[in-house]
């Protein structure tokens, strides 16, 4: 059996940049092979297709993700830990230089864009996937809230609207770039949620 050609790890990553950057459409195998210094058709050996390509590095993205946003809400006053998600979400939208905005929306328009082109059902599913386990860390944030007397609402319906609002933010930061303004608004949402608490 031959050796690997390239570092699996390594190719995941400048090519989950490229798409994040980019999109998919906007992404072609010859600049990932080029920028991971490997041949294309070891991409295609190892994945099949850039859209194969595109899931690996997503589902990859997705699960180092979910771990900081466990570790965002994970301690403090509710108050803390729904600061702290923001805070992790907006430091997503504005990572990059440019900024690169979120991965899951960009996904999700390229999906809605230009149908039978691009991203498929099973991409769908995995950015539909991803929404329903960070909607569900932040229910479990208010779950506890409750239990400690910080919020007395609907834990399932405020996550609902918190999770909402960063997707609102996802496509302000792509019309504006104005971090202040995206800022602002995370406090504002905090605040309408919790009250005074």
């Amino acid at each position: 059996m031959r050796p690997r050609e390239f570092d699996h790890d390594d190719v995941l990553r400048i090519a989950f940049d490229q798409f994040w950057r980019k999109g998919v459409r906007g992404t072609s195998l010859s600049d990932i092979a080029r920028d991971a210094g490997v041949q294309r058709g070891s991409l295609y050996n190892a994945f099949g297709s850039k859209e194969a390509l595109f899931l690996t590095a997503y589902e990859r993205y997705a699960s180092d993700y979910l771990g900081s946003v466990q570790k965002a809400l994970g301690s403090g006053t509710l108050r803390k830990r729904l600061t702290a998600f923001f805070d992790l979400t907006i430091k997503n939208l504005r990572s990059g230089s440019p900024p690169r905005g979120c991965p899951t929306t960009r996904g999700l328009m390229e999906l809605a864009s230009v149908e039978g082109e691009g991203l498929d059902e099973t991409a769908r599913k995995m950015f539909a996937d991803l929404v329903a386990r960070i909607t569900g860390l932040v229910q479990q944030a208010f779950s506890e809230g409750v239990e400690r007397g910080e919020f007395n609402g609907d834990p399932e319906t405020a996550a609902l609207h918190i999770v909402t609002v960063t997707r609102g933010l996802a496509v302000l930061e792509r019309a504006f770039g104005d971090e202040a303004q995206l800022r602002k608004i995370a406090r504002h949402t905090v605040d309408l949620v919790l009250g005074n608490r």
